[in-house]
C-alpha cells in the first residue's frame, strides 16, 4: 500500500520502514529501536492512524510510504481517558507492553491514532473529539 498522494520513498527506505512496523507486530522491537531506525533512515515523522487503519512515514524531501495498520477489533470509544492512555504507554516505556498490546489498550483508552514527531522528540495522542496528548520522548 503506498500513498498515491505523496512522492514514493527509495526501495531501501520502504523495505527498512516495513520491517519497523513487522517487528512492532511481532514484538521484537521497542519503540527506541523502531525510533533509532527511522532517525539512520532520516524520517521526520509517522502517523499512525487507527481508523483508516494505516500508518505513513514522512521523509523530508516530501516522501512517503504508507502500509496497513493492523489493529486489533476494538471500538474506540468517545470518550478520551489520559489516564489510561499514560498507563500504557509507561508500560511500553518499561518493556512490559509489546505493541499489539499497545494498540488495543490505546484503543480502548479513546485514542485514535497518534503522530511521532522524530525530530521534535514527542509523540501526539489524538481523541475523537480533538483532545491531544502530547507524550516527550523518554530521556
Amino acid at each position: 500500500m503506498h500513498d498515491s498522494t505523496g512522492k514514493p520513498v527509495s526501495t531501501t527506505a520502504a523495505q527498512v520502514m516495513t520491517r519497523c512496523a513487522e517487528d512492532s507486530y511481532a514484538g521484537t522491537a521497542s519503540f527506541g529501536e523502531i525510533v533509532g531506525r527511522l532517525v539512520a533512515l532520516g524520517a521526520e515523522s509517522y502517523h499512525a492512524d487507527y481508523r483508516l487503519p494505516a500508518t505513513t512515514y514522512y521523509m523530508p524531501d516530501g516522501g512517503t510510504h504508507t502500509l496497513a495498520l493492523q489493529v486489533p477489533e476494538v471500538s474506540i470509544p468517545s470518550a478520551f481517558d489520559a489516564a489510561a492512555l499514560q498507563a500504557v504507554i509507561r508500560g511500553a516505556q518499561r518493556g512490559e507492553v509489546k505493541y499489539p498490546e499497545f494498540l488495543q489498550r490505546s484503543m480502548a483508552a479513546g485514542c485514535i491514532g497518534y503522530i511521532v514527531w522524530i525530530a521534535g522528540r514527542h509523540v501526539a495522542y489524538f481523541g475523537r473529539r480533538g483532545e491531544v496528548h502530547i507524550e516527550p520522548f523518554p530521556s
